[in-house]
């Protein structure tokens, strides 16, 4: 606590002076009380956690003829392209069949989640993502992220095709 220590009078004869007068505070009381409370917050503090989304991987089929192969009408493919470039199209790239048209879309509210929605009406929809080498990790993320809010089911990550870079690279976009 605090306390007050007084000079005591020397007693030598000649002039009397003031008595000097000195405070001393115990500082050990409020240190505690300092600590309490940091211990209090560190204790009561909810501690933020990561939020992971879940992916469920499909079991590898025992022989290959189990898989069915997708259809042109089912499918929708989403080329990731470098500099945050998304680019999708209706359908499979075949050899045999006509190039498809390569459309340019957005991340973001109104880009490709209106896409999704509007090929939703579909049942058997397979969407196809195809990120190239030179696109970013967050682009890959934000698909994933516009696959659960518009609750699509059924997506499927593949490596990108030489003819799926050759038709980003001649489509002028």
């Amino acid at each position: 606590m605090a306390e007050i220590q007084q000079s005591a009078d020397s007693g030598k004869g000649g002039k009397k002076r003031a008595k000097k007068m000195s405070t001393k505070i115990d500082m050990t009381p409020m240190v505690d009380l300092a600590f309490l409370l940091l211990t209090f917050f560190m204790l009561t503090t909810t501690f933020s956690k990561p939020t992971v989304m879940e992916i469920n991987m499909p079991v590898k089929p025992k022989d290959e003829t189990e898989q069915s192969p997708i259809k042109a009408s089912n499918a929708l493919t989403l080329l990731l392209g470098e500099n945050n470039k998304l680019y999708y199209y209706n359908g499979l790239l075949a050899a045999d069949a006509p190039k498809p048209e390569l459309k340019l879309s957005s991340y973001d509210a109104n880009g490709i989640r209106k896409v999704l929605l509007q090929n939703k009406s579909n049942p058997n929809l397979v969407v196809l993502i195809k990120p190239d080498d030179k696109s970013n990790y967050k682009n890959m993320v934000d698909i994933l992220d516009e696959m659960n809010i518009t609750d699509l089911k059924k997506y499927a990550l593949v490596d990108i095709s030489k003819s799926d870079q050759d038709l980003i690279k001649t489509s002028g976009l």
